[in-house]
């Protein structure tokens, strides 16, 4: 079996995709974007040794946002 990645463009080509899929002969699995954000989270924790919480990150992308507006 081989897994590739697909962008949709047309409306259209996913309504073949159903069809394929209907007709077993593709599997859709839907991926999910927080499992990106997540596994990169993971990766800065595992280089600290105090654990980051999400309020945490929440606040110094809020400080880095506020101080590119200002300027």
């Amino acid at each position: 079996m081989e897994t590739i990645r697909i962008d949709i463009i047309n409306p259209k080509a996913k309504k073949l995709l159903k069809d394929l899929a209907d007709l077993n002969l593709i599997k859709i699995n839907k991926e999910k974007y927080k499992s990106d954000f997540s596994s990169l989270l993971k990766k800065i924790r595992a280089k600290s040794n105090d654990e980051i919480s999400l309020d945490e990150i929440t606040k110094e992308v809020e400080q880095v946002r506020k101080s590119r507006y200002e300027k």
